[in-house]
């Protein structure tokens, strides 16, 4: 919008096509005003500022408000203008965030102002009114991702820094823009504008002033706002370790339960599922939701019961002592707790594809969010897996791509994936499943141009046009700092229950009474939970019921601690290798 409609008075109201920007309704605006205060409002007053926190739900009763992007600066423009009825902010304002965008009163008129900390309470005990706030700030979220609002992370596409920030980043569905060092005829400008050498990139800069040289995950995390507290001297009755749906259902039981609870994760909330852009077989949602929505409803759950979220913050080290675990961080730091849940799930496995190292990052993706799919603009598009997860991106990339090209090794595309998906896949027509194919080789200088695959059936190989590929082959499991701490299996994910039992140290539990319990370790008090167990089901809702789980257990391995028995809940002493409540 220029300057002259502003001066001019011409200010109409963004529609809203998205469902994010509804309107509030009478009655919900009335209940909303016996929680806060009623302000007149003045032409070209700024009611919250880009980098700053917001301190207040703010819900327009008179005049216009226009939401900006890097108000002042050279990249100035309107995001959307509200009248009326409209509430403004997005999601950071429910998790903590800054903003990544001003609001200005265009047209003066009157607000209604409720205290951030009072609305956060609000949306957890209403549901009508949380549900329709929180689908409009993740469809806000989502059309700033769309926009390249927010910071930019100025690096090579060479940099493995450039990459971990750029993952760190859309894993946390934060606004960005990569600047690409390598092809951008902006960078340069940019970097001569800071006085900024080749060798301190990647940088990240927000509201054309502030600037990090190569900031860690932490240091990025507190530029924004996201809870990033030291650990230390941390003490807690359950330490989560991993806030996927198996660590977040954790906490949001283990907290709703009266315990102290602290969930930390390395990178980001939601694990691989909040990657996902559709899930459709989870119960209660016959529409299907997307991960990122599931997740950010999950965190909002944690913050209502008052657990506390730590990302990033990497654990390295778990040690028994004095009946409790000191659990040790990357940073050096430590923190002590009752019980642990390990719930660090997987991380998807790597194509070992020559050359394609180059590639990771730029247009090689092991994840298929807005992020990525945006950049894929109209060109067409690989996937490889045969999987749930390959299925939902192949739909999901549809939508974006001139077309997908799904690369499956075996011979069945239901062998792996769920009858409703491959229903969907088949029958859509931008998709093309080759069976039976695997890739053998990339093609293209800056980005990806072309694939070699094979048909293994029929031993012929051929080019495939591509400007991305997406890989689903798999994961890992994220245990490498649990070696010789507690028993693992062959591939790395973690022992619990029977399989513990097996192999575990039988003096150790001979003082407790007991073996351990169905999702417990090795370790006495050390339970795990989602995909980073053995024989888990890699499913969402089977990782969130065993979160859930976990917390009961701790509660049987709370009454038992040490060489002390005491009384279960109805006054009756446990008998050996069970608890005296089955509820």
């Amino acid at each position: 919008m220029s300057t002259a409609e502003h001066e001019k008075g011409a200010v109409r109201e963004t529609p809203d096509r998205y469902g994010a920007f509804p309107r509030l309704t009478p009655e919900q605006v009335e209940d909303l005003t016996a929680h806060g205060e009623r302000r007149r409002t003045a032409a070209g007053e700024v009611l919250y500022r880009e980098g700053e926190p917001f301190r207040e739900f703010l819900v327009i009763l008179g005049g216009t408000v226009e939401i900006l992007h890097d108000q002042g600066g050279p990249d100035e423009r309107t995001v959307a203008v509200h009248g009326p009825g409209r509430f403004l902010g997005e999601l950071g304002l429910l998790e903590g965030q800054a903003a990544f965008n001003t609001a200005v009163v265009r047209e003066a008129g009157e607000i209604l102002a409720v205290p951030v900390e009072r609305q956060r309470a609000l949306v957890g005990s209403d549901p009508v009114l949380g549900d329709l706030i929180l689908r409009a700030y993740l469809g806000r979220r989502y059309l700033l991702i769309g926009l390249g609002a927010g910071f930019r992370i100025l690096g090579s596409c060479y940099s493995p820094d450039t990459l971990r920030l750029r993952e760190f980043a859309a894993r946390n569905r934060l606004p960005h823009r990569w600047v690409d060092l390598e092809r951008d005829k902006e960078a340069e400008a940019l970097l001569r504008r800071f006085a900024i050498r080749p060798e301190e990139t990647p940088v990240v800069l927000w509201k054309g002033e502030r600037l990090l040289r190569n900031p860690s995950n932490a240091e990025l995390a507190r530029l924004i706002g996201l809870p990033a507290p030291s650990p230390e001297n941390e003490r807690c009755d359950v330490m989560v370790v991993g806030a996927g749906p198996a660590g977040l259902a954790a906490a949001v039981y283990g907290a709703s339960d009266g315990l102290t609870t602290v969930t930390v994760d390395a990178v980001a909330t939601g694990g691989q599922a909040a990657t996902s852009s559709r899930i459709e077989n989870y119960l209660g949602f016959p529409s299907g939701i997307s991960g990122g929505e599931l997740i950010e409803r999950a965190v909002l759950q944690t913050h209502k019961f008052g657990a506390r979220l730590m990302v990033p913050a990497e654990v390295s080290g778990l040690t028994p002592q004095d009946d409790e675990y000191v659990v040790t961080f990357a940073d050096g730091s430590r923190a002590r707790a009752g019980a642990v849940v390990l719930a660090s799930g997987v991380r998807y496995r790597r194509l070992e594809v020559p050359g394609i190292d180059r590639l990771e990052g730029i247009s090689v993706y092991y994840a298929a969010t807005v992020h990525e799919a945006g950049l894929c603009r109209a060109d067409p598009v690989a996937v490889v897996g045969g999987g749930n997860s390959a299925g939902q991106a192949a739909l999901f990339l549809a939508h974006h791509a001139s077309g997908v090209h799904l690369l499956v090794r075996g011979s069945n595309l239901g062998a792996d994936m769920s009858r409703y998906l491959v229903d969907q896949v088949e029958q859509h027509p931008k998709i093309e499943v080759l069976l039976h194919t695997e890739v053998r080789g990339v093609a293209g200088e800056e980005q990806l141009e072309s694939l070699t695959v094979e048909d293994t059936a029929r031993h012929e190989r051929r080019e495939l046009p591509a400007a991305a590929l997406f890989v689903f082959i798999g994961a890992r499991p994220h245990t490498e700092w649990l070696q010789g701490v507690l028993a693992l299996d062959e591939r790395g994910f973690v022992l619990t229950g029977a399989d513990a039992r097996a192999v575990a140290d039988t003096n150790r539990w001979a003082s407790l009474g007991r073996d351990p319990m169905l999702l417990e370790t090795t370790l006495p008090g050390v339970f795990a939970a989602g995909d980073v167990r053995s024989g888990s089901v890699k499913r969402v809702a089977s990782a969130t019921g065993e979160g859930a789980m976990a917390i009961r257990l701790v509660h049987e391995h709370r009454e038992r601690r040490g060489n002390l028995v005491t009384a279960g809940p109805e006054g009756r002493r446990p008998e050996a290798g069970g608890s005296a409540s089955s509820g």
